[in-house]
């Protein structure tokens, strides 16, 4: 007689693996796609937020607050990025102590060119699933967000 308990799956709990497995694969396939030009899917996330921002410069706390994986180092991230030229900061004229931080013409160059092969594999890893399909599970995902 063996004493494992067999323990009910439940609906919520299989939506939370399917998601876990979905997310890790394409994450798995965008890191693929980013290691080939030098970044992170944390740069990355970096340099479109900055693309975002425009000619507005950030801080290191706006930028660590919009970041969609959470870095708890987000200082030493920028010191790799402005390394590898792909930032620029400076100091804030009014206040001394704040750090501001934008895209420099190489980190735009990068973040542009990848657009094109970014899309292309979103469509790849979803072009199995209609149009609607996929409008529905981005609704779906955002209820799930509590975003509604």
């Amino acid at each position: 007689m063996s004493n494992t308990k067999k323990v009910p799956t439940v609906p919520e709990h299989q939506a939370y693996l399917a998601l876990q497995s979905s997310a890790l694969r394409l994450k798995d396939e965008v890191e693929h796609l980013l290691k080939q030009s030098g970044l992170t899917v944390t740069q990355f996330n970096v340099l479109r937020i900055l693309r975002g921002a425009q000619e507005e410069a950030l801080t290191c706390s706006e930028i660590a607050s919009r970041l969609l994986n959470k870095d708890p180092d987000v200082t030493r991230l920028l010191d790799r990025m402005e390394k590898q030229a792909l930032i620029e900061r400076h100091r804030d004229h009014k206040d001394r102590r704040v750090l501001l931080t934008r895209l420099s013409p190489e980190g735009r160059r990068v973040v542009d060119l990848l657009d094109a092969p970014m899309m292309d594999l979103h469509r790849q890893q979803f072009g199995h699933m209609p149009a609607e399909r996929v409008e529905l599970l981005v609704t779906l995902l955002r209820e799930v967000a509590g975003q509604g």
